[in-house]
């Protein structure tokens, strides 16, 4: 059998891979502490399950319209026009089977081979694969520790040419939390259209922003025609595996997307969509409780990580990663770059990491503190033990 050649420019997820031996290591017997699946710890609202009980119960379990029902469509505009100020119309939005689905699609519909992908780093493990896939050209736009990993306008212009098809602004930023100024984002914004190409803008973790009120650029007036949104209920309602995601865009790049979609996965999931629905149109507190959650322990985190003689952490704006630099750990013990003191992590200390290299840096780890409080308190214990006896 021979596989395509462009299928071999799609590798395996670092953060599934980390994922599924911290669960190995777990189904062992082995007590370890996750700080590897970008996944909220906090069960699914009630009222979310709920509906999906009743599509059960009203037999609502044949298919849809393949870019979702329209009742979940209106739902998405409403509930983003209510959030940040936007004025999109259902047909310019649609379902997805999560969020990487939507972004896997609008590439696929937008690039060519030889097209350029804007794309700042560090950056979500997805977006670098699935260019390469379809025979663009990653840019990389370079944050630095020092500044936070702010993305910033200047960055971004100086690596725009009139051979960008698409700039990516992935804000609060995963792995590293940074989040975009909204006059930064404008600028940027600007900028990218200027050179003819289309800001994609990951709204994914939009309402999880601990200073200031959450903002989409596509809220700037005439901003629609040159934006591509792509968005998640994953996180925002603790649902990542009910995988329900949206793209909200021009209408012509929407029936692109849902004609590829129709002949690929089809619908996404119907009890899925109603639950979606319930999500969005339903009571928002229990997405402001965890916020506040993840606001206590990222600022219990972010401290002790920097206690730990060696490693520096920026303070991230959103999300709820911290990123912090464990170079210092190089050279020692064998120890040559983030995946391996990832690897020896988990070996060592039976704490689960993702290596910076998933996200196109060398000297960082992710973690994700979607966890208890216990978790994290004894996690950092572990890490802070493993680098001191290197």
């Amino acid at each position: 059998m021979q596989l395509s050649e462009r299928i071999g420019r799609i590798s395996e997820s670092a953060t599934m891979a980390v994922t599924a031996e911290a669960g190995r290591l777990k189904a062992e017997g082995v007590d370890v502490i996750a700080f590897a699946a970008g996944e909220p710890d906090f069960p699914t609202p009630t009222n979310i399950k709920d509906a999906a009980k009743k599509a059960l119960d009203d037999n609502f379990t044949r298919y849809t319209p393949a870019g979702g029902i329209p009742a979940l469509k209106k739902a998405v505009v409403e509930w983003h026009a209510a959030s940040f100020g936007t004025n999109y119309e259902p047909s310019e939005c649609l379902i997805t089977v999560g969020g990487k689905h939507a972004i896997f699609n609008v590439m696929a519909a937008m690039i060519e081979r030889g097209d350029e992908v804007a794309l700042p780093v560090p950056y979500w493990v997805t977006f670098y694969d699935v260019v390469n896939y379809h025979g663009g050209s990653v840019v990389r736009v370079e944050t630095t520790e020092a500044d936070e990993y702010r993305l910033t306008s200047d960055l971004y212009a100086a690596k725009l040419s009139d051979k960008t098809k698409i700039a990516v602004v992935n804000s609060p930023n995963n792995p590293s939390g940074a989040v975009v100024d909204q006059g930064e984002f404008e600028k940027i914004y600007e900028a990218v259209v200027a050179r003819g190409g289309t800001l994609m803008t990951d709204e994914c973790y939009c309402k999880f922003v601990y200073d200031g009120k959450p903002y989409s650029i596509a809220s700037l007036p005439g901003a629609k025609e040159n934006v591509v949104v792509v968005g998640s209920l994953s996180k925002t309602f603790a649902m990542t595996g009910w995988r329900i995601g949206f793209a909200l865009g021009p209408k012509p790049l929407i029936k692109a997307i849902n004609n590829l979609q129709s002949h690929s996965t089809s619908n996404p999931t119907s009890i899925a969509q109603k639950a979606a629905l319930a999500a969005l149109t339903g009571p928002q507190e229990e997405v402001d409780a965890m916020l506040a959650e993840y606001r206590r322990r990222r600022d219990y985190i972010v401290p002790a990580l920097n206690a730990i003689p060696g490693v520096t952490c920026p303070l991230p704006g959103g999300a709820f990663y911290a990123y912090p630099n464990i170079s210092s750990t190089f050279g020692k013990s064998g120890i040559e770059s983030g995946l391996d003191f990832a690897t020896r992590l988990l070996r060592e200390e039976h704490v689960a990491v993702v290596p910076g290299e998933a996200f196109g840096t060398e000297n960082e780890v992710r973690i994700s503190y979607a966890a208890s409080m216990d978790d994290i308190k004894e996690g950092v214990e572990r890490i802070s033990r493993f680098i001191q006896k290197l």
